[in-house]
């Protein structure tokens, strides 16, 4: 072995080094005659392709590029995105596809592609085979349109006779499948007679003795079909002609020939002699060789046959590449009917005539034949694909690749026949700018063929020198009111790289729409007049580019600072400034603040404000702008203050501006709520037993004469109601039905309805008793009027079930009787009490004092008796309009009125609504009327408190009077100020009443009545 020898088999050992990790291989399985753009596979999905870089751990996308060479018209193409491979509009055909070469069902017509993946950090090279399955698509033909078959006349019946076969260019099932005989006449039947290599060759059978005398021609169709799906035929028509008898056929020495020449047999060389015998003399014995009709055209242009003799010979050159093996049916026929048959199977050897072939596919692409690469460009840049392959066979198949000389590239094999063009190391454009190599494919056979394909790579120069400027930061100031195109400055940068990529030019960045930059020379210059009011500062960047491929760039900040000129007015923030106080707010308080602004600088900027025409109401801070009132709200009394102030600079001469100031005076609840319906806490409502779930059986109305949310009322059923046959809507204060009466529902029932408003930050309150009589029928409107007036004696937290029940069922000839014998017991007392002043007269003047407080409270029944006779008087109670009383507080030294206790008992439930106990803070006047029951004396507490004192016709008061609503009079129950619980310091009671101040009344037309006590 010499050192050439060895140099080459090294090669091909390092050819044959496969790189697993960028080299893989794909099937894919399609029919032909396929559409355009039907899928046929995933690259990344059927390879389990990761987007994720391992050695950093980032995504990247990935390009999917199909390697073909230039003019082909791809059967496929594959999506550069993701990695789809589709069909085209250039048809799969199988049979064109396939071509001259003999394809059973069993192999397989295919064609290969390769994709590659891009870029180099994820590169791979896929080589892709899609098998080609055949589609039932040619119909199979006979040879002729008319067969003519020549049968002697002495034919035994159930003699054969072959007629010629049927071809279709489809495979497998899709192939010559059946034949079938039309119109046979009953002479004549059909066979097939299937041969080892699966040809299916038809036999015509004589079912009839045959007489030519009597018929010598018979015409009838012979039909083939194939096997596919839709399935497809032909016909031809069979002409049979009866001939006089030669009973002997000529006889072949060997049916099946197989034979070997080299495909650079010269034409005219022997191939195989063929010799046949026939027991015949004469004419019937001579014999002529003919070709089949099943030969090829293409092998019968390739092979001759001599008639006579039966040498078959060469007679066109072979080629072992485009076919390797043809095979041959010959007939040997005497004029017989029926000739003899034999199979040549001529195969072709290889001789080593022909040269590698080198496939150069470039992934870089070139420009008129050179691949530019960058000298920045990484080792193992792909620069192209290199496909090796040899037409020949075995040895002189056997192909190596080695670049010719030294340079930094290498061959690295993916496949057998498959390279990689890398780069192998760093490259230098100052070292070398251009590399010029063959890359060369060398067979093993003898002698060696070779190939070479040139190679020219050029480098670009890379651009690594970015501009530098003078100065970082650069400063600048200028005055406003400038004239346009003012010269500022020039800026300059350097750049070390030479030719276009030294090459300067100059540009403004964001925020420099006032300035105006030469791009060659640098000069900046102001392109509109500075406003310092609008900007006192401009900050921007200037970029130097130089011409570089890619440019590289640098940035230094310029700062330009205008200097300031006085030229404008104070300006206030708002031209109308609206502030919102509490009503309550004290006196000296700040209500709000005014912001004035001026855009200019320094003493220009020093602002006084004053105000214009305020009448000592406010006081306005000239330099914070801080207004405090120099008067207590009433939101009552003026509900808003507006006045105007003025802002002066120090400017010379001075600047000014005016703005509009408006106080509003916001609403606090300092009002409970008023009580609209019922009109009387005497009054009832008749519940039928008949009512219905869900009906209206009585209203409760209030109103409140705060504002906003403290006027919105909530109503809640807080006692009374233990069996919940009631419900209050707590919006409307509608009280239904939760459920139909029974009759253990009978009787009265009172309801202790809260109304409560929405306030903040304290919620106020008013009780309201509701009476509903449940019965059929109200026929004795005295007797439940009397019912209600002894509930009176029930506290609040009990349930009226709990002592009136007795009321309700006893028999009311009893009740008679009772109220007789108390009033017996009244006569009884009132003339005892005569007496007794009469003897005591000395004493009546001083206890005359304190029974007129404590009457109030718990008036006698000469009162009462009073009222019964009010009440006849009046038409109708529940019409008669609200009326008010005023108490104002009389001083201690105040002989002639007593101090008045309050106690009222209230169910737990109202503690926990924060209405269980009083707080006689501020409240709204006491409303009631004169006919009311009176049953303070039920609520009465031993604290001692401050006196009160009825004073008629007093008008309302909003801030300096005290005033209770008497719970049980014919309108209201107000249960205090805030809240219902506000205990004195010197009472054990929890419910004891308190001093209360008013915020506000509820007013009406009507004027105002009080409840007077008699003089003696």
């Amino acid at each position: 072995m010499d050192l050439r020898d060895f140099y080459l088999l090294a090669a091909l050992i390092a050819c044959l080094r496969l790189d697993s990790a960028i080299a893989q291989e794909l099937i894919y399985t399609i029919r032909e005659e396929l559409p355009e753009n039907v899928p046929i596979g995933n690259i990344p999905k059927d390879l389990n392709i990761s987007h994720i870089n391992a050695a950093t751990g980032t995504s990247a996308s990935l390009v999917y590029r199909l390697v073909s060479k230039a003019g082909d018209a791809p059967l496929v193409k594959v999506s550069s995105s993701t990695g789809e491979i589709f069909t085209t509009s250039n048809r799969i055909d199988r049979e064109k596809l396939c071509a001259g070469a003999s394809y059973a069902e069993e192999n397989e017509c295919f064609f290969e592609l390769e994709v590659v993946i891009l870029p180099n950090d994820f590169f791979r090279l896929i080589k892709i085979k899609i098998i080609v399955k055949d589609t039932n698509d040619n119909a199979p033909m006979f040879p002729s349109p008319v067969i003519n078959i020549s049968i002697p006349e002495n034919t035994l019946i159930n003699s054969r006779f072959p007629i010629p076969s049927a071809t279709d260019p489809d495979t497998g099932f899709n192939g010559v499948q059946h034949y079938e005989l039309l119109n046979g006449q009953s002479v004549f039947g059909l066979d097939i007679v299937e041969t080892p290599e699966g040809e299916k060759w038809p036999q015509l059978i004589v079912q009839q003795n045959l007489d030519r005398e009597q018929k010598d021609t018979y015409v009838m169709k012979i039909k083939v079909e194939d096997g596919g799906t839709p399935q497809k035929s032909s016909t031809a028509i069979l002409q049979v002609t009866v001939s006089d008898v030669n009973d002997n056929k000529p006889v072949f020495k060997e049916g099946q020939v197989e034979v070997h020449i080299p495909e650079n047999a010269p034409v005219g060389t022997s191939v195989i002699q063929l010799h046949a015998t026939d027991a015949d003399i004469g004419s019937n014995a001579e014999i002529r060789y003919i070709f089949g009709a099943q030969v090829a055209p293409a092998t019968k242009r390739l092979f001759a046959l001599n008639n006579t003799t039966g040498l078959i010979t060469v007679q066109r050159s072979l080629d072992r590449e485009e076919t390797a093996i043809h095979k041959v049916t010959v007939l040997a026929s005497d004029g017989s009917s029926t000739p003899a048959r034999a199979t040549v199977t001529i195969n072709v050897t290889d001789v080593n005539d022909n040269p590698p072939n080198i496939d150069l596919r470039y992934i870089i692409s070139p420009i008129n034949g050179t691949v530019y690469l960058s000298e920045k460009d990484p080792v193992n840049t792909k620069i192209a694909l290199i496909t090796v392959s040899d037409k020949d066979t075995d040895v002189n198949g056997k192909v190596i690749c080695f670049i010719e000389r030294e340079v930094p590239f290498h061959l690295k094999a993916v496949y057998d026949n498959q390279y990689l063009l890398e780069t192998s190391s760093l490259l230098d454009y100052e070292g070398t700018k251009e590399f010029s190599f063959k890359i060369v494919a060398s067979d093993s056979g003898k002698p060696s063929l070779n190939q070479t394909a040139l190679v020219r790579v050029k480098l670009e120069d890379e651009n690594d020198n970015p501009p530098i400027f003078n100065q970082p930061v650069i400063e600048l100031s200028v005055s406003e009111n400038n004239r346009r195109g003012l010269y500022l400055t020039t800026i300059s940068a350097t750049d070390e790289d030479s030719g276009k990529n030294a090459d300067i030019v100059y540009q403004l960045g964001p925020n420099a729409s006032f300035f105006d930059l030469d791009r060659k020379t640098g000069v900046l210059t102001a392109s509109r007049v500075f406003d310092r009011e609008e900007q006192e500062r401009f900050i921007f960047t200037v970029t130097a580019r130089d011409n570089g491929t890619p440019p590289l760039q640098s940035q230094a900040a310029v700062i330009v600072t205008v200097l300031d000129e006085n030229d404008n007015s104070p300006k206030f923030t708002h031209n109308h400034f609206q502030f919102f106080v509490s009503e309550n707010l004290p006196k000296y308080s700040t209500v709000g603040v005014i912001t004035v602004t001026d855009a200019d600088a320094g003493e220009n900027k020093a602002v006084t404000l004053s105000i214009l025409n305020d009448n000592d109401n406010f006081v306005l801070d000239p330099y914070s702008g801080v207004i405090k009132s120099n008067v207590s709200f009433d939101r009552e009394q003026q509900s808003s203050y507006t006045f105007d102030v003025k802002a002066t600079d120090g400017g010379q001469p001075p600047r000014s501006s005016t703005a509009k100031v408006t106080i509003n005076v916001m609403d606090v609840n300092d009002n409970s709520p008023v009580v609209i319906s019922p009109p009387s806490n005497t009054s009832f409502k008749l519940v039928p037993l008949s009512a219905i779930p869900g009906s209206v059986v009585a209203e409760v109305f209030a109103v409140d004469i705060d504002t906003g949310m403290n006027a919105e009322l909530k109503y809640t059923i807080v006692s009374g109601n233990n069996k919940g046959l009631f419900r209050i809507d707590p919006v409307t204060g509608n009280i239904t039905l939760e459920e139909k009466p029974a009759p253990t529902d009978v009787g009265l029932h009172r309801l202790v309805v809260n109304i409560s408003d929405l306030g903040y930050p304290k919620s106020l309150h008013t009780l309201v008793l509701v009476f509903l009589y449940v019965n059929d029928t109200a026929g004795n409107a005295s007797y439940i009027y009397d019912l209600i007036r002894r509930t009176m004696e029930t506290p609040l937290d009990r349930n009226i079930g709990d002592s009136s029940q007795p009321y309700q069922n006893e028999d009311y000839l009893t009740i008679m009787i009772a109220i007789v014998a108390g009033a017996m017991v009244v006569i009884v007392v009132i003339f005892v009490t005569v007496l007794v002043r009469c003897r005591h007269a000395s004493r009546f003047k001083a206890a005359q004092r304190s029974k007129q407080g404590a009457e109030w409270m718990s008036p006698n029944q000469e009162n009462k008796q009073n009222k019964k006779k009010k009440r006849k008087k009046r038409k109708s109670p529940k019409s008669s309009l609200l009326n008010f009383v005023t108490i104002e507080e009389s001083k201690p030294d105040d002989a002639v009125h007593e101090p008045i206790n309050g106690t009222i008992s209230l169910p737990a439930e109202l503690e926990e609504q924060s209405i269980g106990r009083f707080d006689w803070g501020p409240a709204p006047p006491t409303t009631f009327k004169p006919n009311s029951p009176d049953l303070a004396k039920h609520y009465k507490s031993a604290s001692p408190q401050p006196a009160f004192h009825l004073k008629p016709d007093t008008p309302v008061s909003v801030k300096k009077h005290h005033v209770i609503q008497e719970l049980p009079l014919d309108n209201t129950f107000v249960g205090g100020c805030d809240t219902l619980s506000k205990r004195s310091s010197t009472s054990s009671d929890h419910f004891s009443a308190s001093e209360c101040s008013s915020q506000g009344g509820f007013k009406t037309k009507g004027p105002l009545h009080t409840r007077q006590r008699k003089q003696k």
